[in-house]
């Protein structure tokens, strides 16, 4: 129980601390909130790159299909 009481009390202090110094809380939000807008646009580039690559990919094997009917056989 030593640490969930150790916690306890961590977590206390930070709330009293927040308490008497409202610019450090609004720092602290803007801190989440920031992190929070990150990871969305990290997650939507993140999409954004995957559908661009398949696109690719699919654009290259179209490409190699196109190219593998312009090669004329060899006449025997």
């Amino acid at each position: 129980m030593g640490a969930i009481e150790e916690t306890s009390k961590a977590a206390g202090s930070f709330m009293e601390i927040m308490k008497s110094q409202p610019l450090s809380l609004a720092l602290v939000i803007m801190n989440i909130l920031l992190l929070a807008l990150l990871w969305s646009v990290y997650r939507s580039a993140d999409e954004a790159r995957a559908a661009e690559m398949s696109l690719i990919f699919k654009a290259q094997s179209d490409m190699q299909l196109l190219l593998s009917r312009c090669v004329v056989p060899d006449k025997v």
